[in-house]
């Protein structure tokens, strides 16, 4: 079992462990400039990594079909794996895991996250799997599954589409404009700039673009939509609308995701 930890080890970390079998302990060393360092303390997450590594190997064991010890095992699931961990060994886990998955029929997998990043490259290497969002409403609470295809994955461009469609509903409250601003500024931000008023200004002497900006400021501070839904004005609507049009004019978004919006700029 040690020979197949450290195989599973040695992709995401540059310690080493010993197993006590007397007292069930483990303990761990690291390779420093002078020498070798016995007993040394590991961070949570080189932590979480080697119990990770362990589970996998005892995985290894139960997909070997000529190990009858293991030859019960029909299901594996596995809950949120990552905690801790950085993006790159995020990626490198979530490939790692997909190969291993990928190397039996025999036993039915189940792997749940709320990690945006080990989702997505898990759905990518397991194109065929089936790949579905658990939700919870209602009171008492009611779970249910639906595919993630019904559902925008990335959260700017599922408020982006609820956006669009309340401006077509007519049903626009303060709030929106909260969720318009966020959207702007994760937009400034991904094309390098410092202030979201990009998005809505063609140049630097753009009065009517300064004036949007300013007035997305006053209203995205309102108090009163931060506790409960107050209707925007019908000139408001206008306004909104406007800018929601100019942003989908200078930035393409998928037209399968995001409706058309009613109205002229």
């Amino acid at each position: 079992m040690e020979i197949r930890i450290r195989e599973q080890l040695r992709f995401y970390a540059d310690f080493d462990f010993r197993i006590d079998y007397v007292n069930w302990t483990i303990s761990f060393s690291r390779n420093v400039a002078d020498g070798r360092r016995d007993n040394v303390k590991i961070s949570r997450g080189e932590e979480n990594t080697f119990i990770w590594c362990f589970f996998l190997a005892i995985v290894q064991v139960a997909m070997d079909s000529d190990i009858e010890a293991y030859d019960w095992v029909r299901y594996l699931y596995i809950d949120d794996p990552i905690s801790s961990l950085d993006e790159h060994n995020a990626i490198s886990l979530a490939s790692r895991l997909a190969q291993l998955l990928k190397g039996t029929d025999r036993i039915k997998s189940v792997v749940s996250s709320h990690h945006a990043l080990f989702f997505n490259v898990m759905c990518n290497e397991l194109s065929n799997a089936d790949k579905l969002f658990l939700g919870r409403s209602g009171n008492p609470p009611v779970y249910s599954l639906r595919p993630t295809g019904d559902t925008p994955f990335f959260q700017h461009v599922a408020m982006l589409r609820e956006l669009c469609e309340a401006v077509n509903s007519n049903e626009l409250y303060i709030y929106h404009f909260n969720m318009l601003r966020t959207i702007l500024e994760k937009s400034a931000s991904f094309h390098g700039f410092k202030n979201f008023s990009v998005c809505i200004s063609h140049h630097d002497d753009d009065p009517e673009g300064k004036l949007r900006a300013r007035l997305i400021n006053v209203l995205n501070h309102g108090n009163l939509s931060l506790f409960e839904p107050q209707a925007m004005s019908e000139e408001n609507k206008d306004l909104f609308g406007a800018i929601l049009i100019q942003f989908l004019n200078r930035h393409y978004f998928n037209h399968e995701i995001i409706p058309e919006v009613n109205g002229e700029v």
